[in-house]
């Protein structure tokens, strides 16, 4: 029993011996994991330049130095580079004419570089203060403002009963002066007309739409009327 009680024993101290090695891996020590955190967040962590006070930066990474003046971006407008940041300029730009037919961006506002300067009519265009008659009875002016004002002609009732239309004329006219209605027979104004055998008609003076006085008069084949 003594041999086999000392192996035994002997294998139990080297049992406890390789804990006690074992145990400083296993023991939580918050000293030990220290440099395994750094590592770990190492990666993570991606510091920038503090420009704070000394520069600026743009939308693209680029630096500009206090007192600088630059662009940001896609923006027409300045900025200067201050200890507090950029100050950029955000003027109240103009309203651009209506009329306006080409405009650039060049600058921090837009700019009108070409108003329009004629009128459109039908199709057509006239210069500012052009006068032009699109049909026989209007007269239009093309206006300033771009736009057309046009006057219809205000025709004259015609002293005639049969009165016509002429080319590139509005109103219509009496070809063959002012006359009237004798019955169906149509008669000058301003002399006695002798119709038939019998009558002779006279136009109102003034009033051609009235049919015209008549007078029965003694007949030329002698029968009275």
């Amino acid at each position: 029993m003594g041999p086999l009680l000392s192996a035994a024993s002997v294998l139990l101290l080297f049992l406890l011996l390789a804990l006690s090695v074992a145990s400083p891996a296993t023991v939580g020590n918050p000293e030990d994991y220290v440099a395994d955190e750094a590592e770990r967040t190492a990666a993570d962590n991606i510091v920038f330049d503090d420009y704070r006070g000394k520069g600026c930066v743009d939308d693209s990474g680029f630096v500009y130095k206090l007192g600088e003046r630059f662009y940001p971006g896609h923006s027409n407008c300045p900025c200067v580079c201050t200890e507090d940041g950029p100050v950029c300029d955000q003027p109240e730009c103009p309203k651009l004419h209506p009329k306006c037919t080409k405009v650039e961006h060049n600058g921090c506002c837009p700019e009108c570089k070409e108003v329009k300067n004629f009128c459109e009519y039908r199709g057509k265009t006239y210069k500012i203060l052009e006068e032009f008659k699109p049909s026989p009875c209007e007269w239009c002016r093309c206006e300033p403002n771009n736009e057309v004002h046009c006057v219809v002609s205000d025709c004259a009732v015609p002293e005639c009963v049969n009165p016509v239309y002429e080319p590139e004329q509005c109103c219509p006219i009496c070809k063959h002066g002012p006359n009237c209605f004798a019955g169906t027979t149509i008669i000058p104004a301003g002399k006695e007309v002798k119709v038939d055998d019998c009558t002779i008609c006279r136009c109102h003076n003034g009033d051609w739409w009235k049919p015209a006085q008549c007078l029965r008069r003694e007949c030329l084949n002698g029968q009275s009327s």
